[in-house]
């Protein structure tokens, strides 16, 4: 029922559709002045640290914003819907929003790959300003309109660990044979690289890695990885994560849902998922660096680099397997090439400056 038209017509107009719809309450209150309760599904498990944590605390700024005008009850992942189910259940309209990371999307979406991390792509400062000053969220906006989504940017890992591993890698072949838990894109390049790949939940990482099942895993970085404990059962610790630079993560909303508030709480909104975008990358950072420290007082723990010619051998590698994702369909080029443009743009002004700076600095 259209509110404003109902006020044009008057209240003996309103008052007599009321009596005819009696089954239907119906407010005279300008639009602005309505309340509204939204559902949010998550990906993470229940009061996981700087992904859930930092979800809740969105729907509690929301609230802050709005002064309770739009309140959003959060539900992590299994809670309302399996953790890999926030893409349909928003898509559908069974819930209002979700958080969660693109490339989750890729059997459904193949272009949504882009919108989180792609090896050798853009580090998180550089995937801001794709999305905020490039073309970035309008693709993303383009790829999600066809899902009734509405997408935007709403955390980021940073620059992630390359992983555990029980041997040593100096050499490409040494992938060969390689049993590693990687998903997305990584996985596709370590299969390439002779490796066998496979997808694990987080819960059975731990006991695979110390069985022998797998011999290597990757997850996000040392705080995250210190709580799984997989220091205890690998030996070897490699960075960087060339796999995933800068992961975003997504706030999706139903596009209905998000069209039907009025502009004051769709920006409200916005501006809680930009909050949320700096404050999950910062914590990233801090509890990173710290956890890092932690981990070089454990003598069990070997923290190196990837030599440069496995780096080298992983972006040939990387390189080819992009552009057979990329020719897949025409939206996936498209993404593809205006990130591709968008980096290159880039690469000139970071090696001039953050890149030279970090070198001689640190």
């Amino acid at each position: 029922m259209d509110r404003r038209s109902l006020i044009k017509k008057g209240a003996v107009a309103a008052g007599a559709l009321v009596a005819a719809n009696s089954a239907t309450k119906v407010s005279l209150v300008h639009a602005s002045e309505k309340r509204f309760r939204w559902r949010m599904v998550t990906s993470w498990p229940p009061a996981f640290p700087i992904l859930q944590t930092g979800v809740e605390e969105f729907a509690k700024r929301v609230g802050e914003l709005t002064q309770g005008r739009l309140t959003i009850q959060v539900y992590a992942g299994g809670e309302l819907v399996p953790p890999l189910g926030v893409f349909d259940a928003v898509s559908s309209g069974s819930v209002q929003c979700g958080h969660s990371a693109a490339y989750y999307w890729a059997g459904k979406c193949n272009a949504a790959q882009w919108f989180t991390s792609i090896p050798f792509g853009l580090d998180a400062q550089g995937m801001n300003a794709w999305f905020y000053d490039g073309n970035g969220l309008k693709l993303w906006e383009e790829v999600y309109s066809k899902f009734n989504l509405v997408p935007r940017p709403a955390g980021n890992t940073g620059v992630q660990m390359g992983g555990w591993f029980n041997k040593k890698i100096e050499k490409m072949s040494d992938f060969k044979g390689l049993k590693m838990r990687i998903p997305g894109i990584g996985g596709k390049v370590i299969a390439k690289a002779g490796g066998a790949v496979t997808l694990l939940p987080a819960g059975e990482i731990y006991t695979s890695l110390e069985r022998g099942v797998i011999d290597a895993t990757e997850w996000i970085g040392p705080f995250h990885d210190m709580r799984m404990g997989f220091y205890k059962v690998a030996k070897y610790y490699y960075g960087p994560g060339w796999h995933e630079p800068g992961s975003t993560l997504e706030l999706i909303m139903n596009k209905k849902a998000y069209d039907e508030l009025p502009p004051e709480l769709k920006a409200a909104l916005d501006t809680a998922a930009a909050e949320l975008n700096v404050k999950m990358l910062s914590e990233f950072e801090a509890k990173n660096a710290m956890a890092l420290q932690e981990l070089k007082k454990d003598k069990r723990v070997q923290i190196l680099r990837f030599p440069d010619n496995v780096l080298e051998g992983l972006r040939k590698l990387s390189e080819e397997t992009i552009k057979e994702i990329a020719a897949k369909d025409p939206m996936s080029k498209k993404v593809n090439d205006d990130f591709q443009k968008f980096k290159k743009m880039l690469a000139p002004w970071n090696r001039l400056t953050e890149k030279a700076y970090y070198d001689f600095m640190l």
